[in-house]
């Protein structure tokens, strides 16, 4: 009969095994703490930030996103109001080259180090990328600022064009561990995600690959993200909770307790000691103001600022004020290398 592992037990395993050694937890180990008591909450945030700090030091990275095109997105992703599929409210819209240079200026003057352009497709076809080059090259002449894209699944001659060009980080999320994908997306696989994210670290750009936690997964399934997250060895993992979006599949869902995202976010720094763990969608709805600052201190240490692609973030001087009262510089430009 096998001993029950208490939070107490899991929290003394990840002090020895991942902050004075530098090993991941393993999916079992992570579920584990995603199922520590409240009791248990504060010690393993305060694990998660010392992790945090002796593997990535004290500095937050601040990057800001732009969607190049809106809405009318073939895939199914069921958290996802840019589905072509579903009856939300995004319809498809471009933005110019003009347009995204104002937005890259923006980003910048609030001290971010990157802006990523978006666009909701399935994969970029000639046109989208012929709008990529034009608009990387007129970001890079106006602004001092690292231009990351996410453009769906890409071949590995678009992966070479996007180097060529000068983009810095490419994201792609897996979105969810590969059991429960298919409860997500059906248009596409899990697989097909996979070798994208690959082909983008072979290319020597860097991967940014995240997740979205409280889309009706179980714990167990919760863990295996992050696992499969290590394994892939991403420079940066962009956490995202649900917002729940009218006329998507999972519209419906409540959203994650703010205790169970804490729990998340701590995990995720344990499975993750060495990775850029960044705030992203959901957050506002879920954590509220005095969970994000409970998650800065339990293991994030990156944000976006501003809006997201089709819903609102908190304004950036919040952010940029909060970081400032918890003293953490914000990256400088050249420390994202």
């Amino acid at each position: 009969m096998t001993a029950q592992v208490t939070g107490t037990d899991i929290l003394d395993v990840a002090r020895e095994q991942v902050l004075e050694r530098g090993v991941p937890l393993t999916q079992g180990q992570i579920e584990q703490v995603l199922r520590t008591g409240d009791d248990q909450l504060q010690a393993l945030l305060a694990l998660a930030h010392e992790v945090r700090l002796k593997y990535q030091g004290p500095s937050v990275e601040v990057e800001g996103i732009v969607s190049l095109k809106t809405g009318g997105c073939p895939e199914d992703c069921h958290f996802c109001s840019q589905s072509g599929q579903f009856t939300s409210p995004v319809r498809s819209v471009w933005l110019n080259i003009p347009e995204l240079v104002r937005a890259a200026k923006a980003t910048a003057a609030t001290g971010a180090s990157e802006f990523c352009i978006v666009a909701a497709v399935r994969g970029p076809d000639d046109k989208l990328m012929e709008q990529m080059r034009e608009g990387v090259a007129a970001i890079r002449a106006a602004v001092d600022i690292n231009v990351a894209a996410s453009l769906g699944m890409l071949s590995r001659e678009q992966v070479a064009d996007l180097v060529d060009m000068g983009v810095h980080r490419y994201n792609h999320n897996l979105e969810a561990g590969r059991s429960y994908f298919p409860q997500v997306v059906t248009t596409h696989s899990f697989e097909e995600r996979w070798d994208t994210c690959l082909m983008v670290k072979e290319s020597g750009m860097e991967l940014c690959c995240g997740g979205l936690g409280g889309m009706g997964e179980t714990l167990e399934q919760r863990a295996e993200l992050p696992a499969q997250l290590s394994e892939l060895e991403p420079h940066e993992v962009p956490l995202n909770f649900l917002n729940p979006r009218p006329g998507t599949p999972f519209g419906d869902l409540e959203p994650m307790e703010t205790g169970d995202a804490l729990r998340t976010i701590a995990a995720f720094r344990l499975a993750l000691p060495r990775t850029i763990l960044r705030y992203a969608g959901g957050r506002e709805l879920t954590l509220g103001d005095l969970g994000t600052r409970e998650g800065l201190l339990g293991g994030i240490n990156a944000v976006i600022v501003g809006n997201y692609l089709t819903t609102l973030g908190r304004d950036p001087r919040e952010d940029l004020a909060l970081l400032d009262e918890l003293e953490m510089p914000i990256k400088a430009l050249n420390d994202t290398f």
